[in-house]
């Protein structure tokens, strides 16, 4: 077994210690904190229902990141190249964290409706900002001896964009995408919990409703395993799509 897996195997026998330990100490019943045996019991002998709400979630997270990285990506780009276009978006960027992003999500219902799409623009609204504000950060902190140098040699502005503020960018675009898969599931997951029909956040409420808490555990156990993979997918990709940007150890 190679030494990240063991090392993840290692965390998740502690964490399932940890849990029976709880259990026993604080004597609580089974309605209130179920053991571990009891949720994967659970797991296994719901797992067809589980997993059709865990297809919704997936698929909203997964829109969400990618519109989101897609949307923040382009603002980004925006700001760093027009100064008037600046002006107006940055205040609205600072707005949106303003407010806090769940506020916004019984509007989402109402005006989306309680289908899909109110919960992918509640994960676009929560990954939105990670992606911008990083991604425009890194554009905007490019080496100045390269800008001179592009400006000697006589490059105009959407090269200088192309071949030097871009590449110089991406580290910085990568830590956001980073940050932005963590949150993602938690604009899906909160969108189910304000109006919803199906998603993990659906079944987790409907579950606590009556007091299927094994069941509750069962479907956060999921979300949290697709979260932590999802994380782990996207580290690797950018780790290997920037192999030129050294680590320091």
């Amino acid at each position: 077994m190679p030494g990240g897996a063991a090392r993840a195997a290692t965390v998740f026998a502690g964490l399932l210690v940890v849990w029976q330990a709880a259990v026993w100490a604080s004597g609580a019943p089974h309605y209130i904190l179920p053991d571990p045996v009891r949720v994967a019991a659970a797991l296994v002998a719901r797992g067809d229902l589980i997993l059709a709400h865990a297809g919704t979630t997936i698929v909203e997270i997964l829109a969400g990141l990618a519109l989101g990285a897609l949307i923040g990506g382009a603002s980004a780009l925006v700001m760093a190249q027009f100064r008037p276009a600046r002006r107006w978006l940055l205040p609205l960027l600072v707005i949106s964290q303003a407010v806090p992003v769940f506020a916004f999500a019984p509007l989402l219902v109402l005006w989306l409706g309680y289908g899909i799409a109110s919960k992918i623009a509640m994960a676009v609204l929560i990954i939105y900002f990670p992606v911008t504000a990083a991604f425009y950060d890194g554009l905007r902190r490019t080496e100045p001896g390269w800008l001179d140098l592009a400006l000697v040699m006589n490059g105009s502005r959407w090269r200088t964009l192309r071949h030097i503020r871009l590449p110089a960018a991406l580290p910085a675009l990568a830590s956001g995408l980073r940050v932005a898969t963590a949150v993602a599931p938690i604009g899906a997951v909160v969108g189910e919990w304000v109006g919803s029909s199906a998603g993990l956040g659906y079944l987790m409420l409907h579950a606590n409703a009556r007091l299927q808490v094994d069941l509750m555990f069962a479907a956060l156990f999921v979300l949290a395993l697709f979260a932590v993979g999802l994380y782990f997918a996207v580290d690797a990709l950018l780790r290997r799509a920037l192999r030129w940007q050294p680590e320091t150890p």
